[in-house]
């Protein structure tokens, strides 16, 4: 006896081979969920391909459960089925951002891209009507894109008036520059472009703020090696200059102290480098605090003289 299918046969008896086409043709990605595993290209024991691994699932029965998990979020939409439809499109969101990312400067990173692309694939999963018989992925892939290049203008700085006109001298350029085999001057690109020159050269001041320059390149330019790191100054680090003055400056004053007489030497000593007063360093001396306060100011003297003899 004949195996009749069931009902999620007959709704869509052709839609992952479509499915599978359509990616194929267009290049784009196979999507997959954790929770519905698929296995492509196997069948079930009894037929008469290979056998389908333990806890695998047919691609037939991949498609049913994602159908099924449709019809649960458009009767109750819940956080948990979205985020289980989210999951499997996911691939979708990389496969849209990759091609988004191939014409933007490099200095945008395609990670930023994706999570703006989420944002979109969780918009089109909430906005969709299955009923409405339109394929989802064709519809997603349009938000997605749409959500990235949203967010890409929230964070351009440049008007999109300016953009488009880049756009429009780039190709002005590449046509005359094919009409001419050489490069057009500034009078033959404004008549193009049917503008004077000197809105063409006003235009150029615009198309400077669309130039984006790595700083560490721009630090960098002129120069056979280096990098931004090596220009930032480091304000914890030890000014050599400094050190170097500070050594010159101990060297002469120990020179200084070494001649003057034995007496102001142990005032000197014992005063700045022993921290003691001057009543006990009368006490060691054996002189009044008085005398010891005339011995502490002619060394200072002789000092200060003998400093200003050096330098």
């Amino acid at each position: 006896m004949t195996r009749r299918p069931g009902p999620a046969a007959h709704a869509h008896p052709h839609e992952h081979g479509e499915h599978a086409e359509s990616h194929a043709e267009n290049g784009g990605p196979m999507t997959a969920d954790p929770h519905v595993t698929e296995a492509a290209g196997k069948h079930s024991p009894g037929g008469s391909g290979p056998a389908v691994a333990p806890g695998a699932r047919t691609a037939y029965e991949v498609d049913a459960g994602i159908q099924a998990l449709w019809r649960e979020f458009t009767e109750s939409p819940d956080q948990i089925v979205r985020d289980r439809l989210v999951l499997h499109y996911a691939p979708l969101v990389k496969y849209v951002a990759g091609r988004v990312g191939t014409g933007l400067p490099t200095h945008v990173d395609v990670g930023d891209l994706i999570q703006s692309g989420i944002f979109g694939l969780v918009d089109a999963i909430e906005k969709f009507e299955p009923a409405r018989g339109l394929r989802f992925e064709t519809y997603a892939m349009q938000r997605i894109r749409g959500a990235i290049l949203d967010d890409l203008r929230s964070q351009d700085w440049v008007p999109r008036a300016v953009r488009s006109k880049a756009r429009e001298a780039e190709r002005a350029l590449e046509r005359l520059g094919a009409r001419l085999n050489r490069t057009p001057t500034d009078a033959e690109l404004a008549a193009e472009l049917e503008i004077s020159v000197d809105d063409l050269r006003e235009f150029y001041g615009q198309l400077q703020l669309t130039s984006v320059i790595a700083l560490e390149d721009l630090v960098a330019a002129g120069k056979d090696s280096g990098s931004l790191v090596d220009t930032l100054p480091d304000d914890g680090a030890v000014d050599p200059v400094a050190v170097l003055v500070d050594q010159d400056n101990r060297r002469q004053l120990a020179q200084a102290i070494a001649q003057l007489t034995e007496r102001d030497r142990i005032v000197v000593g014992l005063y700045y480098f022993e921290s003691l007063t001057l009543a006990e360093i009368g006490k060691v001396l054996g002189v009044t605090e008085s005398r010891v306060s005339q011995l502490h100011t002619r060394a200072v003297m002789r000092l200060r003289a003998k400093l200003v003899e050096q330098t």
